[in-house]
């Protein structure tokens, strides 16, 4: 595996894979990596020719009072996973790298942005569509792989690359669970024991809102409802949000018609997780 700093090299290695006529798969990451992430890598193997991965704790992401500075940082173990995986192309650049000094320009996708997490974490979207405008510039790929877990992102991700014609294929892949349904994520570091199950709740949650939309109940308000009764036997989980949104647009639904989007974040402590489900009409 070739590790890249700047956007020189990165920029050079993936245009000579695709001089050589061989398609790129891409996997954005912020780093410690966990079995989520290797799913996407995997499936990028199965899809391209060519893999490459990036690794930038991105700062625009993150609010004035958010993990920025404590967020896991693991590189040489994650190195040592993506060469395991197959990965050819790593880029794995410095903030000062990828945000001049004098950086002024931004990528906001307007109304998407603001809803699911973007209410609770204002600018969190446009830091992603920002830095993710950069990376697709630099790799140039033909794919590239987001989990489902992160489902707001995946949407407005896919309407900044229709808007902005980046040639680029979104790709959403499915959210991989610890073997109690917890989905994971490089935030359950943070979890203490206790937490580590209440943390369940999320999970449960969505759970029973499968099971009464399956039992034939489709009023997504009483389904929110049948959600937030079982984030009530936790109360020391605080619910940031719990909605059912279309997949596309992240709009409130009145009825689970088509595809609806079942969306819930919660905080354990000071820790931020999230999880969802797709409900198919």
């Amino acid at each position: 595996m070739q590790i890249f700093r700047t956007i020189e090299g990165m920029r050079a290695a993936s245009r000579a894979a695709r001089v050589a006529g061989k398609p790129i798969g891409f996997v954005p990451t912020m780093g410690a990596l966990h079995e989520g992430h290797l799913s996407l890598v995997r499936a990028a193997k199965t899809h391209s020719d060519v893999v490459a991965a990036s690794i930038f704790v991105n700062p625009t992401q993150f609010g004035p009072n958010e993990d920025f500075s404590k967020y896991p940082r693991t590189f040489e173990r994650d190195c040592e996973l993506l060469t395991k995986e197959g990965v050819a192309l790593l880029f794995a650049p410095a903030v000062e790298e990828m945000y001049p000094v004098d950086a002024m320009t931004y990528v906001t996708v307007e109304g998407l942005s603001e809803r699911l997490c973007g209410k609770s974490r204002p600018g969190h979207f446009r830091g992603v569509t920002t830095v993710v405008s950069k990376l697709f510039a630099i790799v140039e790929p033909d794919i590239a792989f987001f989990g489902q877990k992160d489902a707001a992102q995946v949407a407005i991700i896919r309407r900044m690359v229709r808007d902005l014609n980046i040639p680029v294929e979104i790709a959403a892949c499915p959210i991989v669970r610890e073997t109690d349904g917890l989905a994971m994520s490089s935030r359950n570091t943070y979890l203490d024991p206790q937490q580590r199950k209440t943390a369940l709740v999320l999970h449960r949650s969505l759970e029973e809102v499968k099971r009464r939309f399956e039992s034939g109940e489709n009023n997504a308000y009483k389904l929110i409802e049948y959600g937030k009764q079982i984030f009530a036997e936790e109360p020391s989980v605080r619910l940031d949000y719990f909605e059912v949104v279309h997949t596309e647009n992240l709009e409130p639904l009145e009825q689970t018609a088509g595809q609806a989007l079942v969306a819930v974040a919660a905080y354990l402590g000071n820790t931020r997780l999230i999880d969802n489900c797709v409900l198919y009409a």
